[in-house]
């Protein structure tokens, strides 16, 4: 399916939730396509090919809904699969990353082994919103002598800039769809 396809494809099937968690946010829901066999298929199977093309050694995801994609992509491909996790989940030693939001700050965390040094991770989450998760978790695994190759989400939301952010550092962003605020 070409990109632009795979986009009118999978955005009417993402649920947008208005004034939600807060009056103004548009929250776009990717359960709805958690909840479509096919469109869960047919998105990780772009993933997938993209993932080829980088020729990737390890999956990493991030907490959340992050660990589904990356969880059924680590099952496809038959990759490690490593979790980006908040603050105090993870029982092993581990490396920790804090970044700030719009309203604090946050602690992002992965096991200090969770890949070797020289590894090819790409990092998948469900969105990109302002790329401050995502960012945190590229320095998390060059940290450990990991080589981030990209990240990959199902969502894009240009507006808040974050897909920019990692694209100035020199890092490939992979989304499926695109949303703006008007849509």
């Amino acid at each position: 399916m070409e990109p632009h396809q795979l986009s009118d494809y999978l955005k009417p099937r993402i649920r947008t939730v208005r004034d939600w968690p807060q009056p103004g946010v548009s929250f776009r829901d990717i359960t709805t396509l958690f909840n479509d066999p096919e469109a869960f298929r047919v998105m990780i199977e772009a993933f997938a090919i993209q993932c080829t093309q980088l020729e990737v050694d390890v999956i990493a995801a991030i907490d959340a809904r992050g660990f589904i994609i990356g969880g059924a992509l680590s099952y496809q491909l038959h990759k490690p699969f490593a979790l980006v996790r908040k603050k105090g989940k993870l029982p092993y030693t581990t490396v920790e990353e804090s970044y700030t939001l719009e309203y604090g700050s946050a602690t992002i965390e992965i096991n200090a082994d969770a890949c070797e040094p020289g590894q090819r991770v790409l990092i998948v989450d469900d969105l990109i919103a302002t790329g401050g998760t995502l960012l945190a978790s590229v320095k998390l695994f060059q940290k450990i002598g990991a080589e981030v190759v990209g990240v990959a989400a199902i969502i894009d939301l240009p507006e808040l800039q974050g897909s920019r952010r990692l694209r100035e550092l020199g890092l490939p962003v992979h989304a499926l769809c695109a949303f703006n605020e008007t849509e």
